[in-house]
């Protein structure tokens, strides 16, 4: 069945997620940056951001009890400003303008990602030519369940045999095959993902 769907992930997809890159902004001490990325970025409060279980607020509380005091206010600008911090990925903007002109096909965005971004999410120019976004903060469920790849269809009317996903994380892409959406694993090169959409979309 023909392709007219293409669902990206966000992170490490269109843009570089890279906690090291977004200290580097504030921070040069290479002591203090390595704590700062260490902690401003711990995976025991990103899992729960992306899951819409904790808030700013108490991240940064949890943040400030594992930094020296000093360390206090350049953590909150780190926070506050990684969504500015997230250079786009080589061709990906390019790419999805090409598949928006040459093939009409729909462009969404399925991530697992804060509310933070969210509220953001509207400042970021790589999304918009997108024609809507998933995000998992919003509605408590997380790749690669199968209650957020059902969310996205129900939301956005699609047939799941006509539906691409396009992520890193092999998990993920595991997870939505297994509901019966098609996958690519993405390994940053915007190139070989081209060929392979012009592949299957002609």
């Amino acid at each position: 069945m023909k392709i007219k769907n293409v669902v990206f992930d966000f992170g490490q997809v269109l843009v570089h997620f890279d906690p090291e890159y977004m200290v580097g902004q504030y921070v040069k001490d290479e002591a203090d940056a390595k704590l700062l990325e260490e902690v401003v970025f711990d995976r025991l409060y990103w899992d729960k951001l992306d899951a819409g279980t904790i808030s700013d607020e108490e991240t940064l509380e949890k943040c400030r009890k594992r930094l020296p005091e000093r360390l206090w206010e350049v953590a909150d600008t780190i926070y506050y400003n990684w969504v500015y911090n997230i250079p786009e990925i080589d061709g990906m903007r390019e790419l999805t303008l090409y598949l928006k002109e040459k093939y009409g096909v729909k462009l969404l965005v399925l991530s697992n990602i804060s509310k933070y971004f969210d509220n953001h999410s509207g400042e970021i120019p790589i999304l918009l030519p997108f024609d809507g976004c998933v995000f998992s903060s919003r509605i408590g469920v997380t790749k690669p369940s199968r209650e957020i790849f059902e969310y996205l269809c129900k939301k956005f009317d699609l047939i799941p045999s006509e539906t691409l996903f396009i992520d890193d994380n092999s998990a993920n892409i595991k997870g939505a095959i297994d509901f019966g959406i098609n996958g690519y694993i993405f390994d940053g090169d915007s190139e070989k993902l081209k060929k392979y959409l012009d592949e299957i979309l002609k």
